[in-house]
């Protein structure tokens, strides 16, 4: 199984990565493209550039499309350097191509998206970048439901929006068999359609 995790920094992904690969046997976590690139010698700035976002589109773009690992939970998705392209104000359909895109994404069986919540911002410690923290988390919802690109259209879409102390569990619970509850594109919802919790 390949589930992905995207959300705006701080928010607690690699917290839930590292949760669900003990979960789910053979997985391993994925490291996000800004810490791969670091240690291919890339050179970020602070705050990164535009281009240091494209170079992580690309790089998550790859990732997803190698077919290796095929038990792995990745941190992070290209929807999250979209994300934050649009919040510095690029268009995102300009980005990448949409047929690359939609091949990464349908490699993913499901694709989770952590989000701002009144307790997220309580209880997790402050982030930095708070502006572009906040512009990212809304840019990435609207991506999420437009999806402009039509690239993650068919594959199933968890919006974490309930209690974190729930996050672990209720990303389980979509992942069940059809057998033991609702899994993957078995919801409501429908496949490609994002559905709270």
């Amino acid at each position: 199984m390949r589930v992905a995790i995207s959300g705006t920094h701080g928010i607690g992904k690699t917290t839930l990565a590292e949760a669900l690969s003990a979960r789910l046997p053979g997985h391993v976590v994925v490291d996000e493209p800004y810490y791969l690139l670091e240690e291919q010698g890339y050179e970020f700035g602070f705050p990164p550039s535009s281009e240091d976002y494209r170079a992580m589109l690309a790089c998550s773009v790859r990732i997803l499309r190698s077919p290796s690992p095929s038990r792995a939970v990745f941190d992070r998705t290209p929807l999250d350097y979209l994300a934050y392209l649009a919040a510095t104000g690029a268009d995102p359909s300009e980005q990448v191509d949409a047929s690359t895109l939609r091949l990464a994404f349908a490699t993913l069986d499901l694709l989770v998206v952590a989000v701002i919540t009144p307790e997220s911002e309580r209880v997790l410690p402050a982030a930095e970048l708070p502006g572009l923290r906040s512009r990212t988390n809304d840019a990435l919802l609207e991506l999420m439901y437009d999806d402009p690109l039509d690239a993650w259209q068919d594959t199933p879409v968890l919006e974490l929006s309930g209690p974190l102390d729930n996050r672990l569990a209720a990303t389980l619970d979509i992942l069940k068999p059809e057998s033991a509850g609702p899994g993957p594109g078995t919801t409501e919802a429908g496949a490609g359609r994002p559905w709270p919790v």
